[in-house]
Formats: C-alpha cells, sequence, structure tokens
C-alpha cells in the first residue's frame, strides 16, 4: 500500500497558514517576537501543535504501518508489548495502530486468529468496533441523526464493550480494554452506577491514565450524563492527583474548554481559577519536553492563563512552544490561527512587562 503513517497522522492537520501583510494587520509591526525568547514572526507555522516526532521514531512506525500492510502482524504485536507497562504510552500505540488499520484491516484480523490469547490484539479489535458505530452516527446531535442510523450506532456498542470485557480476561492487569469500555459508555446510555464500575476497572489497573481520564471528563460533562459542577470536580481531582511527570494536570485545561464551548466559562480571573492555572503550569512543567500531548496542552494553557491575566505564565508557554501555532485555541471559530497567535503573544510580552533579552539569547530566524 503506497501511503506513509505520517500521512495518516498528518491528516486532519490543517495546511499552512501564509502570514502576509494582509492577515497581520492587526498586530503591531514594530513587535520583535525574538527580543523576547518567541520564534520570529517568519517562522510561524500552522500546520501542527508542535514539532513532528523524532526521525528515529517515525521510522518506527512508519515500519510497523509497512509490516501491517504486507500482512504482517507480528510487528505491530511487538512496537506495543515495547512499551511494557507504561499504560499511557502503551495506549498511545494502540490507537497508532488503529488509524493504521483504517487504511487495512485484515492484519488485525490475523493477529486475533493468529493469536487469540493477546490481550492488545482484542482490545485494538474493540476499539474498533467502537470507532465504527460512532462513524455511523457522526458528530451530529442526538436528534439530527437519522432513526436508522442511530439504531445501528446503539446496537454496535454493546457488542464491543462485551468484546473489550473479554480482552480484559486476557490480561487482568492491563488497563486498554477499559479505556475502550469508557470511550463506548456515553453512546451505549450507560447511567452513573454502571459508568463507575467501568472507572473503578481502570483505576485500580492505571489511576492515573492519560485517556481514560479524557473519557471520564466527557461522560461527566453537561451534554453527556454529567452537569457543568461535576466535569469541573472531576478535572480538579485530576489536576490534584497528577503525579510528578504526568500530563494528567492537562485534563482540567479541557474542562475549560468544555465550558467555554458552552457559553458556561464564566470569570477567568477568579482567585481559584488563577490558583489551579498555576497548579497546571507547575505541573506540565515536570513533563518531559518531548511528550507528544505537552504541545496541545500548552497551547491552552498559554490561551487560558491569558484571560486569567497570569501573562507571565502565558509568555513562558509562547516561549516553549515555538513556532508551532496549528492548535484550537488560535483557530475557534474560523480565526487565523497565525494571527491569533501573534497577538495574544504580543499581549503576554506587553501586560507581563517581559524585557528584552540580550542578543545572544534570541532564536534566529530561519532556526
Amino acid at each position: 500500500m503506497i501511503i506513509s503513517i505520517i500521512t495518516l497522522i498528518n491528516r486532519s492537520r490543517s495546511a499552512k497558514t501564509t502570514v502576509t501583510k494582509g492577515n497581520l494587520a492587526r498586530v503591531d509591526v514594530d513587535f520583535d517576537a525574538a527580543a523576547y525568547g518567541l520564534a520570529p514572526r517568519e517562522r510561524l507555522d500552522a500546520r501542527r501543535p508542535g514539532p513532528p516526532a523524532a526521525p528515529h521514531v517515525r521510522k518506527e512506525q512508519q515500519a510497523v504501518a509497512d509490516a501491517a500492510w504486507a500482512g504482517d502482524w507480528r510487528a505491530a504485536a511487538a512496537y506495543v508489548r515495547a512499551a511494557g507497562t507504561d499504560w499511557d504510552e502503551r495506549w498511545f500505540r494502540l490507537e497508532l495502530l488503529d488509524s493504521i488499520a483504517d487504511e487495512d484491516e485484515s492484519w488485525v484480523k490475523a493477529w486475533r486468529a493468529g493469536d487469540p490469547g493477546d490481550c492488545d490484539a482484542a482490545a485494538l479489535e474493540a476499539s474498533r468496533m467502537v470507532a465504527k458505530a460512532w462513524e455511523i452516527r457522526g458528530s451530529k446531535y442526538a436528534n439530527e441523526v437519522p432513526e436508522e442510523d442511530m439504531k445501528a450506532f446503539r446496537a454496535m456498542l454493546p457488542a464491543a464493550i462485551e468484546a473489550a470485557k473479554r480482552a480484559s480476561l486476557l490480561d487482568p492487569a492491563n488497563p486498554a480494554p477499559w479505556v475502550v469500555m469508557l470511550t463506548a459508555a456515553r453512546g451505549a446510555q450507560y447511567q452513573p452506577e454502571q459508568f463507575e464500575e467501568l472507572w473503578k476497572g481502570l483505576v485500580e489497573r492505571a489511576p492515573h491514565h492519560y485517556a481514560g481520564h479524557g473519557q471520564g471528563l466527557q461522560y461527566w460533562c453537561a451534554k453527556w450524563f454529567g452537569t457543568d459542577k461535576k466535569m469541573t470536580a472531576f478535572a480538579e481531582r485530576a489536576l490534584d492527583a497528577a503525579p510528578a511527570g504526568s500530563p494528567l494536570a492537562g485534563v482540567y485545561l479541557y474542562g475549560l474548554s468544555e465550558l467555554e464551548e458552552r457559553g458556561t466559562l464564566g470569570s477567568m480571573t477568579s482567585d481559584e481559577r488563577r490558583r489551579r492555572l498555576m497548579q497546571v503550569a507547575a505541573s506540565l512543567a515536570q513533563v518531559r519536553p518531548d511528550d507528544h500531548r505537552l504541545p496541545g496542552l500548552r497551547h491552552l494553557l498559554a490561551a487560558y492563563a491569558g484571560q486569567a491575566g497570569l501573562y507571565q505564565v502565558a509568555l513562558e508557554q509562547f516561549r516553549a512552544i515555538g513556532p508551532w501555532c496549528g492548535a484550537h485555541a488560535w483557530s475557534k471559530g474560523g480565526d487565523d490561527p497565525v494571527v491569533t497567535f501573534e497577538i495574544a503573544r504580543a499581549e503576554a510580552v506587553r501586560r507581563s512587562g517581559a524585557a528584552p533579552l540580550p542578543p545572544e539569547l534570541r532564536p534566529k530566524a530561519g532556526r
């Protein structure tokens, strides 16, 4: 199959936005970003939220994809197993395999047949059942989905949950099947007490699972089975429990994003909101710089810190982000992400009172 895994990963990302005098008309032309430790304006790139993975990582991922598309599932199995008990990384690798299977999933079926006792293979199969169900339903509100599609959707999810339950028996320590169950629970109309049983199953195995907490946040938001208050409480518990080095604190930022989308965000300048954002910043500062989740979280933190008047925190994030500005925080409502990003950076510099850096410490154009 003549397609690269990088193409699959990038399909949902927008094309690069060209920076022109016209679309930067609202930005102070005298703002010298590099003088404050920020990527020069001409380097801003809206193709992605952060840098691509390291070459050796991309090479490994491509080799796994090529082998799978050639019918060899063993490379995929070894790729997942190599993550060991780093359950966040192991789930990330399963998600990558899921995207590979979007092009051709015959190798997944071969994996299940060739090693029926493999929990990861069974979890992947169940995850694909969930994805297919959601594909039928679409992203519309329930009352906008054709009745036939809704029936098919709701019929598929219980089967996916049962498949994930069977997968969980193959390796009781592996949280992946539980993440699949949590993902399916909303569409399957699980009531809170049913969801709590699944949640207990996850946290007994991986109490700080990042993707699992993302599913929990969605369940407890007001558009599903919770309320703004319940979702916020869930996000705050995740933030308080985040261990050193984990990006789990970022769940709080996604909670703010949910509130913003509903129009119920309220004041960002309250003492509690500012304290929580400072807590997020301190937690994310301990995450490995090459963690693939970190860039997206930095964009959210920069945006909300700016709204909260924490301009020094925002400036620190902008410096760490570099030239990458392809994030939803800057393109909401169809805005040009380059323009919105540049305006936010300039405001963080101006309102933080930051002094220009010595010339030797400034980023250079073209690098």
